[in-house]
């Protein structure tokens, strides 16, 4: 058996150690995914407090006295079963707040420069900063990673890089007049380069350097060639049509398996889930419905339809629904949330905050699990539901489209309805859709086998790793023979 291949991951978040959303999730879950495929992906993270604090006897690797102007140096350590790579810069990372945003929920205003030093970092790495040790490819995800290909092509460096794509609304924007304190080369402040509207763009420069693009699955990859969906990018990637391709999300289905999760009553038929239902009303204070009990886990934002479901929420309660609700984000989404919650007790439970534990116990009490946004690149949500018996009532876009197959009558009567799809953006659609789950969920029979289907459905990486694996091969072939 050959020795696996050594490769790079570059990332501003991951799962368990730092988390605001599903890239975490992603990134943590890749090495293990990746390794039975013959690739030993280690992982570059930023030295956030909560990183540092995880870390048990990690090895430094690498001294930068001068990383863009901040001392740092790298560590390496085995978290988690995680192979990282630690950017120790204190200036940097040590400080309270998110990975992105201070107490108050602003931006850091040096955010441009915290990442900039990690694609830096990354750049040094794959040119072999780390004795015995050198990847043969360099993959990037989303714009806190998107300054690498720069770098490396000021170092000289043919590593090839492969950027993935987790949400393009995102672009890690800064003034033109950063390029000297990011040490950027005035040559790609370009339109072909990483010139955007008289800004520096993170991401432009990834989707323009990085020798191949991925996003997390195959209808966000053809949604973001629209200008619908591009976010002023879709111009770059219709340019770059051949070298972009989406490669669906998976889950931990280790973590998540309600036969053996901790954090539930474990149960592994639809039947079971009854249990994990009334300790659900009881936590959110609801009464026993006439009706089906839906949760919401979600950052609560305009692009995840949270406005869209308060306003289609007086049909659902009429209907017999209930909703339990967890979440944090936009203060004036979670104040009408709040609201809500004092408006209809005993139907509608609200906490703000995220807690992972009760995240599981929503999945697993819940008869549905509700996703109305705008768009949405891949969404994990709706995998963890289906692997949880409670069906996934989600708009038609991304990776919802993807992994949802829409309980119509061609698909009931072939038997593998697995939940209910609607229009994305639209009060009325999502009215229905809630109409019919109500439906649905009064022919128990029906429902009880929609949700056998749901907890039958592929959610875990079986099929996209090899993808990735097989994306990894032929880019670091192309880079030997064009070496």
């Amino acid at each position: 058996m050959s020795a696996p291949r050594p490769a790079l991951a570059v990332a501003s978040e991951i799962a368990p150690l730092v988390k605001t959303g599903g890239l975490a999730d992603v990134v943590g879950a890749l090495p293990g995914a990746l390794a039975p495929q013959g690739w030993a992906l280690r992982t570059l993270v930023p030295g956030y407090r909560a990183v540092m604090a995880a870390l048990k006897r990690p090895k430094p690797v690498a001294d930068w006295p001068d990383l863009l102007g901040r001392p740092a140096r790298l560590l390496a350590a085995e978290v988690a079963g995680l192979d990282l790579l630690v950017l120790d810069a204190p200036e940097l990372y040590d400080r309270e707040g998110s990975p992105y945003l201070d107490a108050a929920g602003n931006d850091w205003p040096d955010n441009d420069l915290r990442f900039a030093a990690l694609c830096k970092a990354a750049a040094l790495v794959a040119g072999g900063a780390v004795k015995g040790w050198r990847p043969e490819l360099v993959h990037l995800h989303d714009w806190q990673a998107g300054l690498t290909p720069v770098y490396l092509a000021e170092a000289g460096l043919a590593t090839p890089t492969l950027l993935t794509i987790h949400n393009i609304a995102f672009h890690g924007l800064t003034a033109a007049n950063r390029l000297a304190a990011l040490r950027l080369p005035e040559v790609g402040y370009s339109l072909d380069g990483f010139e955007y509207y008289g800004h520096i763009s993170a991401l432009k420069a990834g989707l323009t350097g990085a020798r191949a693009l991925t996003t997390v699955s195959p209808t966000y990859a053809q949604e973001l060639m629209t200008e619908d969906f591009g976010m002023g990018l879709d111009g770059v990637l219709r340019h770059r049509r051949a070298d972009l391709g989406g490669i669906l999300n998976g889950i931990d289905t280790t973590v998540w398996n309600p036969a053996t999760d901790p954090a539930i009553r474990p149960f592994s038929t639809p039947a079971g889930k009854a249990a994990n239902a009334r300790i659900l009303r009881a936590e959110f204070g609801l009464a026993k419905g006439a009706g089906p009990l839906a949760v919401v886990v979600s950052r609560l934002s305009d692009q995840k339809g949270l406005d869209l479901l308060l306003a289609a929420l007086p049909g659902f309660l009429a209907g017999g629904g209930q909703v339990a609700l967890l979440g944090s984000g936009d203060r004036r989404l979670e104040n009408a949330w709040l609201t809500a919650a004092a408006a209809h007790p005993g139907r509608v439970g609200v906490r703000i905050g995220y807690d992972e534990a009760l995240s599981h116990r929503m999945y697993a009490g819940a008869d549905a699990v509700l996703v109305p946004s705008r768009f949405e690149p891949c969404g994990l949500t709706q995998l963890y539901a289906l692997r949880y018996g409670a069906l996934p009532v989600v708009a038609r876009t991304g990776g919802l489209a993807d992994t949802v197959i829409h309980a119509n009558a061609a698909a009931l009567a072939a038997g593998c309805a697995t939940g209910i799809l609607h229009q994305p953006g639209s009060v009325g659609a999502l009215d229905q859709a809630l109409a019919q789950l109500c439906a649905l969920w009064r022919q128990r029979d029906t429902f009880r086998q929609i949700q056998r289907n749901a907890m039958r459905h592929p959610v875990g990486w079986e099929a996209s790793a090899p993808l990735y694996a097989a994306l990894y091969a032929r880019l670091t072939v192309d880079n030997r023979e064009t070496a």
